[in-house]
């Protein structure tokens, strides 16, 4: 399923939450909200703005490094890559 930038985690949805924030976070890099290199907002900035745990939207997190649109620079923050919105196999 896709997740529009602008859409909120449903708790009644068949996906898990943190895919869909997952998802969120994508389609938000994907429209320009954070440049490339920039850092997104905190885990617990994204904790209050979604509702979730901080594991949950670390989670979230570790599937967009892994996509390598994000990279964690310790302890600096959470920053979009070079490519950001240009991984393989965007939809």
């Amino acid at each position: 399923m896709e997740f529009g930038p602008d859409d909120q985690v449903d708790r009644e949805a068949p996906e898990p939450p943190f895919q869909q924030l997952a998802g969120i976070l994508r389609a938000r890099i994907q429209r320009g909200d954070w440049a490339p290199r920039r850092a997104i907002p905190s885990e617990s900035a994204l904790c209050k703005l979604y509702g979730l745990s901080r594991p949950t939207v670390r989670r979230s997190i570790a599937v967009l490094v892994a996509e390598g649109r994000l990279h964690v620079v310790h302890p600096r923050g959470t920053f979009v890559t070079e490519r950001g919105g240009q991984a393989d196999g965007d939809e």
